[in-house]
């Protein structure tokens, strides 16, 4: 699925052309109108998602913090002459993210499908940084 439109906008759901359509419900005061019961579980849905977008905010937070530490990893396997990919530490990571998600109760193709994700893109910065010549602001930009 397309996340973006061509102009790097990010697409809304109602947005994506892409994949079949699926029956929407939009859940506000409106919703609940006139009907207790519906209202409770209105309250319930709009607390629990504050605290979703709460440990969305954690997330986004913390991979930046993420990707800060692995681009100064990136500066020093480009000065040093070494590849972007370390395949001994991904098979490491994968087995501890592995353990990670299973004692958290968290499904491990979930943890593996964030391991691919920061894994590969790690990987493309620490090739730009090491064509930049050890360069990390060619991260600014994304390529």
């Amino acid at each position: 699925m397309k996340d973006e439109d061509d102009t790097g906008n990010w697409l809304r759901p109602q947005d994506s052309t892409e994949g079949p359509e699926e029956a929407s419900t939009t859940i506000d005061a409106q919703a609940a109108d006139g009907n207790p019961e519906i209202a409770r579980y209105v309250q319930q849905i709009e607390a629990l998602r504050q605290s979703i977008d709460n440990v969305d905010t954690a997330i986004v937070s913390l991979l930046a913090e993420r990707f800060k530490y692995t681009s100064r990893v990136g500066v020093l396997k480009a000065h040093a002459g070494f590849e972007p990919a370390d395949y001994q530490r991904e098979h490491a990571q994968i087995q501890r993210l592995h353990r990670i998600a299973e004692d958290a109760g968290l499904d491990t193709d979930i943890a593996e499908m964030y391991r691919e994700f920061v894994v590969t893109e790690t990987k493309k910065r620490h090739r730009r940084i090491a064509q930049a010549g050890g360069d990390p602001g060619v991260l600014d930009v994304f390529a």
